[in-house]
């Protein structure tokens, strides 16, 4: 399969949702990617829903309720479909029209917002999965590509000033407050765009997991455009 993603060794390509669910991450592989061109008009949809929020979540009911023209009426089936295939896989998937999200810049040497690079972690054995219909996409990058923030030694020495605790307790200061879970791009880092109208699985980290977690951000949003994304 030709495609923008062939032969990025972080990266599996498949072209079926049975191959995307069914493929097993190994070595540095930890995103799958199940490559589409999707017919459709994704940006009426957004134009007739309604923002109710920084983040409105979407449902079934609310896209069939929408009037839509032949073109978007393909785009409602797509998504519905994947909410349904996800779905009956056992996922929970959600579809958010999208603003922005909340920035985290309070203590202004670290950020652990979205917007930052991170992993999601789980106490169970599960994997992240997310499209683009419309909008800005998320970037992931090579593992090697970054440095865990809390391991660069500036904002180390803030962070324990911060925790202000015992030394045998930092390390759970860290986890409680998430700051374990972000990265720094290092200066030679190529992140990857994951483009629009593709379904990814990325990996998470969790106990039962071979492959490295995925390292991912959510990206800056087009200025005046939403994004319409499915995600779980």
């Amino acid at each position: 399969m030709s495609n923008t993603f062939s032969g990025n060794p972080q990266i599996g390509v498949v072209s079926s949702f049975s191959e995307l669910v069914n493929t097993h991450f190994q070595g540095i592989m930890n995103a799958i990617c199940w490559h589409r061109n999707l017919a459709g008009d994704f940006k009426e949809i957004v134009s007739k829903l309604e923002l109710k929020d920084h983040i409105t979540e979407v449902s079934p009911d609310d896209l069939l309720a929408l009037n839509l023209s032949e073109e978007g009426n393909k785009a409602r089936e797509i998504i519905l479909n994947d909410l349904q295939l996800l779905t009956d896989f056992g996922a929970s998937p959600v579809l958010n029209l999208l603003k922005k999200y909340e920035r985290d810049e309070e203590l202004g040497f670290i950020s652990t917002d979205v917007y930052s690079y991170h992993v999601d972690r789980s106490p169970i054995g599960t994997d992240t999965f997310l499209c683009t219909y419309h909008g800005a996409a998320s970037d992931i990058i090579p593992n090697d590509h970054v440095e865990q923030k809390i391991l660069i030694p500036a904002i180390r020495e803030q962070l324990r000033k911060l925790h202000d605790g015992p030394e045998e307790e930092f390390e759970d200061f860290l986890k409680d407050y998430f700051f374990d879970l972000h990265y720094q791009p290092k200066p030679y880092a190529e992140p990857v765009n994951l483009g629009v109208g593709h379904l990814w699985r990325i990996a998470v980290d969790h106990p039962a997991q071979e492959a490295l977690p995925c390292v991912h951000r959510a990206p800056v949003e087009n200025d005046g455009e939403y994004r319409l994304l499915l995600i779980c």
